[in-house]
């Protein structure tokens, strides 16, 4: 009885609301009603000058690139490895959906932020709050920005994927680092990160290899033949995950693949 009750007030309100309020507004009542209506009014106005038609896109290109900024900021960072060796450990194993996708997500931006910690305090030392300080201009903050993350991908771009993308710009080979454009460094990072993430991953599967194979060989003998190996794989591989501290270990090797840890 009282679950309905809980039902039937708000109905009661809404009747009220509906039926009364165009009643009040129709009888002519000067006061001003006490629940305001916003007005919402969009349209497009013609510029009068250039100068607002080159404002205008410049909003538009500030919106474009604010919405990329988290992508692109992640590309250029130590995430992609990351990401890619944790979903590796959740598929070697054979669990889909535990840790949970956030988890997951959340453990490589948290391990992204302590690998990207040297390079983040020397964009600030060098770049942010200088600028903020306004004692450099801001195309020195930009190269004060862009050094350091340049750094940080040269260290871990390998030379085959850095030629495969100065071959395909159809460019001059460069004298020096330096002379590589940002384009083409950002891509030829982003695919050293995916060979060197599917390596580890590589290795991170062979125990679990090993331990389907034993099994789905005992269940061969034993002619279990129509139960699934999955099914016993699964319990014993997590056991072996956990009594060998699967996690510490692979968190390690991952930190230290950036970082002497």
């Amino acid at each position: 009885m009282n679950h309905n009750r809980f039902i039937l007030i708000p109905i009661i309100i809404a009747i009220i609301v509906v039926f009364f309020y165009p009643l009040a507004a129709f009888a002519g009542t000067t006061e001003a009603p006490l629940i305001p209506i916003p007005n919402l009014q969009i349209g497009l106005l013609p510029a009068d000058k250039p100068q607002d038609v080159a404002l205008s896109l410049q909003i538009i290109a500030l919106l474009t690139v604010l919405s990329l900024a988290p992508a692109i900021l992640l590309m250029v960072t130590s995430f992609t490895r990351v990401i890619i060796v944790l979903g590796f450990v959740q598929r070697a194993i054979g669990l889909q959906q535990t840790p949970p996708p956030q988890v997951i997500s959340g453990l490589a931006l948290f391990l992204t932020l302590f690998i990207m910690t040297p390079t983040w305090t020397e964009i600030y030392d060098n770049a942010l709050a200088p600028y903020l300080a306004g004692n450099i201009s801001s195309s020195q903050a930009w190269d004060g920005t862009i050094k350091p993350v340049r750094e940080f991908m040269k260290k871990y771009t390998h030379e085959e994927e850095l030629s495969l993308m100065i071959s395909a710009a159809k460019m001059e080979q460069p004298g020096n680092f330096d002379d590589v454009p940002t384009r083409i460094l950002i891509p030829a990072f982003m695919l050293s990160e995916l060979k060197t993430a599917f390596q580890m991953g590589v290795v991170i599967f062979i125990p679990f290899i090993v331990v389907d194979m034993i099994v789905s060989s005992v269940l061969l003998a034993m002619g279990m033949m129509m139960l699934p190996p999955m099914m016993i794989s699964l319990p014993f591989k997590v056991i072996l995950f956990v009594m060998a501290d699967g996690w510490n270990l692979v968190v390690l090797s991952v930190l230290k693949s950036f970082i002497n840890v």
